[in-house]
């Protein structure tokens, strides 16, 4: 069995609590789409490395200030942020572990307190263990659907509530849940449940102008991807999409921004592979 953890958010195991200090922080404001650039604010999950890092430094240039999320790994979101600041834009990075609710609740009043509000939300953090079904080890099942439906829908949660007018929530599937590839079972299927709270949060937010999507990458050219496989395998799947190569984090980026962007928010409610036409 081959087991790869996102290095951007790996979770532990804690007690769970319930937290409903903040069920009712919306903002009647100006819609985010209306407002300067300037004063617009991601909070992206899982920021610190990968396709992560690359959504927080593509928002920072478009003129949102970011918080940066992770888990663990300090020293890389302190890279995240530093290669903003350098750039000229506006960044914090923030510890919490996505499945936690009251650490989420904190990772959004630290946005707040920081920036002032929140408009885009990005959900990058995730974990994915990779092994035919009938030889996973159940405990590996169990940590990665704490982070990828857990995490995601704790993330949703505090994003429905504190999201300001005209805001985004964007979350990350994976192309494999149309490619059925085997080894990918439990992986696909959790991040199948991200796939369904998609338009059905979309809907629950009616009358608040916030947009739901989720991202769906393809084979993207990062630590998490390449670890474990060999140039064969890599090869092979470059070569899968129409357009003959992987996917890098800036494509994904791209994407993401679009979606958060006043040029993006007539989409809501589905779900985008981004994979250069493999599926």
């Amino acid at each position: 069995m081959t087991t790869h953890a996102h290095p951007t958010n790996d979770t532990n195991d804690t007690n769970d609590t319930n937290d409903t200090s903040h069920t009712n922080q919306t903002s009647p404001q100006t819609p985010e789409h209306d407002r300067p650039a300037g004063t617009r604010v991601a909070v992206v999950t899982g920021g610190s490395r990968g396709i992560g890092r690359a959504v927080a430094q593509k928002l920072a240039q478009d003129g949102l200030a970011v918080v940066v999320n992770y888990a663990r790994d300090a020293s890389a979101a302190d890279e995240t942020v530093t290669a903003i600041t350098e750039a000229g834009g506006r960044a914090v990075a923030v510890q919490a572990d996505v499945a936690e609710e009251k650490e989420i609740a904190a990772l959004f009043d630290r946005a707040e307190e920081e920036f002032g509000g929140v408009d885009v939300v990005v959900n990058a953090a995730g974990r994915m263990t990779l092994s035919p079904i009938a030889d996973l080890d159940l405990a590996a099942l169990d940590a990665m659907h704490r982070t990828n439906i857990r995490g995601t829908f704790v993330v949703a949660q505090q994003a429905a509530r504190r999201l300001r007018t005209g805001g985004s929530f964007i979350g990350f599937s994976t192309s494999v849940v149309g490619t059925q590839f085997p080894t990918y079972g439990a992986y696909a299927a959790s991040k199948g449940a991200v796939e369904a709270m998609t338009l059905i949060l979309a809907r629950e937010l009616r009358g608040r102008d916030i947009t739901v999507n989720t991202v769906a990458p393809g084979p993207t050219a990062t630590d998490l991807f390449l670890d474990g496989k060999t140039p064969e395998q890599i090869d092979r799947l470059a070569k899968t999409p129409p357009l003959e190569r992987l996917g890098t984090p800036d494509d994904i980026a791209a994407v993401v921004a679009f979606l958060g962007s006043p040029a993006g928010h007539w989409v809501n409610g589905q779900i985008l592979r981004a994979n250069g036409g493999m599926i």
